[in-house]
């Protein structure tokens, strides 16, 4: 039996980076947590282990959210363990092989929009159903992953990564507008250069080290940062911010 005064955070993309360590400071912040990944079971465990030291209650749930049944699968979990939710973060996400345009697969470009584009929609669309007053919630939070890539657009390199990040900006834009006046604020935040293995994944492992001098602030971020910005969209601090798009870049 769950405590049902306690907030529950959904996080998907959770056993690395920034899912990892948004799900850590939310523990710490006094969420429950239903965390999905996608194949990393003995990472995605260590997490849920360490949220669990911090007092928070885990559902762990392997599942490629990229599909609609792998969203289906999040959230029927979700239900069964804790009926209730009240904020949602899609943070799984992938670049595919840096290439040129020209030179990417299809089957590249096609995953990484299923995943980063539609998996997240539909992930934001059923929190909605659990969190809008109308649909009989208590209200919440949504909080979309974002990128620098949009205004800076990953040339030869990620062009169809930056047109995904460029459509969830939109759909922040649209959806915070749509439903802030039901219970929900819709935000997100842009990470930049951020120490995560996101690089490595992209066939780019020396991406930070070559880039990093065009920080501003004189270097790359990390996943702690960026979940310190995802935690205060979340929190009642930022009650009155919907549809906003936060940079967490140090000024790129």
């Amino acid at each position: 039996m769950t405590d049902e005064t306690r907030p529950v955070c959904l996080i998907t993309g959770a056993s690395r980076g920034i899912g990892a360590a948004t799900a850590i400071k939310a523990a710490g912040a006094g969420y429950d947590l239903v965390l999905n990944y996608a194949e990393n079971a003995e990472a995605a465990q260590s997490v849920a282990a360490d949220c669990h030291a911090l007092g928070a209650e885990v559902a762990l749930v392997q599942a490629d959210v990229g599909t609609a049944a792998g969203v289906q699968k999040v959230f029927a979990e979700s239900d069964r363990v804790f009926g209730r939710l009240d904020a949602v973060i899609p943070n799984a996400g992938i670049t595919g092989t840096a290439s040129a345009l020209v030179d990417a697969s299809i089957e590249t470009i096609q995953h990484t929009i299923d995943l980063n584009v539609t998996g997240a929609i539909l992930t934001v669309q059923e929190g909605l159903k659990r969190m809008l007053i109308s649909k009989g919630g208590r209200g919440g939070s949504v909080v979309m992953l974002s990128s620098a890539a949009v205004w800076i657009g990953s040339p030869d390199n990620f062009t169809w990564y930056a047109a995904s990040k460029g459509a969830i900006d939109s759909f922040v834009l649209g959806l915070g507008r749509e439903v802030s006046g039901d219970g929900v604020r819709v935000n997100a935040v842009a990470p930049g250069l951020i120490e995560t293995d996101i690089h490595a994944s992209g066939g780019l492992p020396d991406r930070l080290q070559k880039l990093s001098g065009s920080v501003p602030i004189g270097r790359s971020g990390t996943a702690d940062e960026v979940a310190d910005a995802i935690l205060y969209l979340m929190s009642d601090e930022a009650r009155y911010i919907a549809g906003a798009v936060l940079r967490v870049t140090g000024g790129r």
